[in-house]
């Protein structure tokens, strides 16, 4: 689905009605939409200031991740949310490091935050299983989702993933649970190289 079709269903907007609003034919949003025909660009800065939403994402094909931003940005917009405070959290990528992120005081944005970050890492994942062609670890991400589903809970899971990924140097050393979890990292650190992992 383009950008543009999407955003008419959600602001519940007629192709009629955005005809009017810019001066033309309801055939010609038709067209747009059907992609029969590209959104001339003098009308593009139209849309966005209209929509609040950048000119490229209009003829885009959309993806979950960029649907979910509009949303998202279309929320702030009807509910005007105020930054309530700000959570250290993970954040993985080309930079993995602990980060603010803001929590509002309306619900609605905080659950679309959490569905963004979600829909990422479904994303990466996939990308990730799709490395290799014939990949020889698929028992591995089998593995890994059997836990997710029966065992996400458990803090011996946590602790291992978290010791694997400073073992492995995917995480950075600043990045420390506590304590505790230095001691766990120690001892199992201990039981890898003796067996030369």
């Amino acid at each position: 689905m383009i950008g543009l079709e999407f955003i008419l269903g959600l602001y519940n907007m007629q192709h009629v009605e955005l005809a009017e609003h810019l001066g033309i034919k309801k055939q010609n949003i038709n067209m747009w939409v059907k992609r029969r025909q590209n959104i001339p660009k003098k009308y593009l800065p139209v849309l966005e200031e209209l929509f609040g939403i950048d000119r490229e994402i209009f003829s885009k094909e959309l993806d979950e991740i960029e649907k979910l931003e509009i949303q998202k940005e279309k929320l702030k917009n009807d509910l005007k949310p105020v930054i309530t405070k700000h959570e250290k959290r993970y954040k993985s990528g080309e930079i993995n490091d602990v980060v603010d992120i803001p929590i509002y005081d309306k619900e609605e944005i905080n659950t679309i935050e959490r569905d963004i970050e979600k829909a990422k890492l479904v994303t990466r994942f996939k990308e990730a299983m799709d490395i290799v062609d014939n990949n020889p670890y698929m028992d591995t991400f089998k593995l890994m989702v059997e836990l997710m589903e029966k065992a996400q809970h458990e803090s011996i899971l946590h602790k291992s993933i978290e010791a694997l990924s400073h073992y492995l140097e995917v995480l950075p050393g600043s990045i420390n649970g506590d304590e505790a979890q230095e001691e766990f990292e120690t001892e199992i650190f201990e039981v890898f190289d003796d067996y030369n992992y």
